[in-house]
């Protein structure tokens, strides 16, 4: 049973929870996040969690279904499902138990959420019967799922985001997701050959290297560009007079808004780190783990994290 529940955890990726983060995005950046504490606080929370579950379910449920073509991969042979360790039968009941819980508790949060999160789960099945096999929509998925994300921390708490911040996360998801067909493209090649094919994904075989270059680019240039128009147009939503600033004798020139453009050479370094990763290291295809292994990356996440705490709580 113990076994059987840790191949259960394994398979759900909680590696991959760090995504669900966003859901903070935009009590973070509204200024709101102390703001009738912590009820706030605990809703996002709460969401966070309801989609940590719901994404964990999915995962389980891609396995089941690629669970043929994973044991072509070099990796993936070795999940639990690939590699038998896991029942079939067990999966599938982990997965749909999964699913009805996290349709109960969000209504209970919010009707809102609750469309949300179905259409997070329809955007996902989706993916992992058909779109995830077409280029192009493969990656526009992912990004729709960050969308989805984001919009899920910001209705349970009533909240509005910029549109340069979403802007930002559609870029930066982009970016992302390219960088890993980009990393699984290259690994699979150096796997197989010069195969002209690729078994474990079939929308790889309409990237072609020079292609991938040019999207990674295109997004890369994107991310922090529409993250430096943010900050330099954020504005903070609640009323500043509640919080005692340290900058309030300054002129209005000096403001907090303004000073959350020191965030950005902080991001342009993450996507040039991020960029010298999937080229000189190849290590794109798993995400969450170049971010949460790589120090200098995770170093500049945690000041970036810390320097918008103090910019627009502190400020």
């Amino acid at each position: 049973m113990v076994q059987t529940l840790y191949y259960l955890l394994k398979t759900g990726r909680p590696r991959q929870w760090i995504k669900n983060f966003a859901v903070f995005a935009a009590l973070i950046f509204s200024g709101f996040f102390f703001y009738d504490f912590p009820l706030y606080i605990w809703r996002v929370t709460l969401t966070f969690g309801i989609f940590c579950l719901l994404s964990s379910s999915v995962y389980i449920i891609n396995d089941i279904v690629d669970r043929e073509s994973d044991r072509q991969h070099p990796f993936k042979k070795k999940r639990p499902i690939a590699s038998g360790k896991l029942p079939v039968s067990i999966a599938k009941g982990a997965a749909a138990l999964g699913i009805a819980t996290t349709v109960l508790l969000s209504f209970l949060l919010s009707p809102f959420l609750a469309l949300l999160a179905m259409a997070y789960f329809v955007l996902q099945f989706s993916y992992s019967f058909y779109l995830k096999h077409i280029a192009i929509l493969d990656v526009l998925t992912i990004a729709a799922g960050f969308m989805i994300r984001i919009y899920a921390g910001a209705v349970v708490v009533n909240l509005h985001m910029s549109v340069w911040f979403l802007l930002t996360v559609i870029s930066a998801s982009l970016f992302i997701a390219v960088a890993k067909r980009q990393s699984e493209r290259t690994l699979l090649t150096g796997q197989q050959g010069e195969m002209k094919t690729f078994s474990t994904r079939k929308s790889l075989e309409k990237y072609s290297t020079r292609l991938l270059d040019i999207y990674t680019g295109m997004f890369a240039n994107a991310t922090w560009l529409t993250y430096a128009l943010f900050a330099f147009q954020h504005q903070i939503e609640i009323d500043r007079a509640a919080f005692p600033s340290l900058l309030a004798v300054l002129p209005r020139a000096f403001t907090a808004e303004k000073w959350l453009m020191l965030t950005v050479p902080l991001v342009i370094y993450i996507v040039m780190r991020y960029l010298q990763l999937v080229y000189e290291d190849n290590q794109g295809e798993s995400p969450e783990r170049v971010i949460l292994r790589d120090k200098p990356l995770l170093g500049a996440a945690v000041i970036y994290g810390i320097v918008v705490m103090i910019v627009i709580y502190l400020l």
